[in-house]
């Protein structure tokens, strides 16, 4: 693989492979381009694949301030005009496909097909547990900032704070910890309605973090896309069975083009 350094704000490392039709890849949160690697060979017939570290991950650094998913499809655009690149194909995972959505309904003569692979974009439902362990967590973070209580108990109170988020949200710090929550209380749900571009949904049927219900809406929202389901997937529908995936995915892109 080559690997281009792109100079937007925060500069870009960008894995480039082929030639052919652009081919953009959006990995998910926590992970990078390199998470792509078992389907990106099977994908480079006729194909020119564009996969960024996007920032916070890999090897692209983090985003100045939090950045919401519009702000991470700027940087997506602007990248693509860096490579001159007009129009792509788009595959996008987990976070990744939330900002494929957001590309496709407000930047849509950038995108080509779509391809939403146990895409984030729906805010979450939750119930009563949920309030009650973040309510929890607002007074564990209240405390830690007392200057009332000694300094013991407000370590512990960081401590067990840290405990109770969830392991992405422990395992960011600094504007990516703020970017996750900026991210994750965003719903895209009235975007959908507004991509014009061929849909094609990958599910996982046994995804934990955006569940199969998300993968139904989007469907019933999105004008013109289809659902494929893989029985016993998880969340990486693509790692869990790559060979059905790029199969699929290859029918999809080369289908009325």
């Amino acid at each position: 693989m080559s690997a281009a350094a792109v100079t937007e704000q925060p500069p870009a490392h960008v894995v480039m492979r082929g030639e052919g039709r652009p081919l953009l890849l959006l990995h998910g949160w926590g992970a990078s381009a390199q998470l792509f690697e078992p389907i990106t060979q099977p994908l480079l017939d006729g194909r020119a694949l564009i996969v960024p570290d996007l920032p916070g991950f890999g090897s692209t650094p983090a985003p100045p301030q939090a950045w919401s998913a519009r702000d991470y499809a700027a940087w997506t655009v602007a990248l693509l005009d860096r490579l001159e690149v007009e129009r792509c194909d788009v595959i996008g995972h987990s976070n990744g496909g939330r900002i494929a959505i957001v590309m496709a309904a407000e930047h849509a003569e950038r995108v080509g097909k779509l391809v939403l692979v146990d895409s984030a974009g729906v805010r979450p439902r939750h119930g009563l547990r949920y309030h009650a362990r973040v309510r929890s967590y607002k007074l564990l973070r209240s405390a830690e900032r007392s200057r009332v209580l000694p300094e013991g108990m407000r370590r512990a109170a960081r401590a067990r704070a840290e405990r109770r988020g969830s392991e992405d949200f422990r395992a960011a710090s600094g504007t990516l910890r703020a970017t996750l929550v900026r991210l994750v209380n965003e719903d895209l749900t009235p975007l959908l309605r507004r991509i014009r571009s061929p849909a094609l949904l990958i599910w996982g049927e046994r995804d934990a973090d955006t569940p199969l219900r998300d993968a139904r809406l989007m469907e019933r929202l999105i004008p013109d896309a289809g659902l494929v389901v893989f029985k016993g997937a998880g969340h990486y529908a693509y790692l869990d069975q790559p060979a059905r995936f790029v199969r699929i995915v290859d029918v999809f892109l080369r289908s009325g083009s």
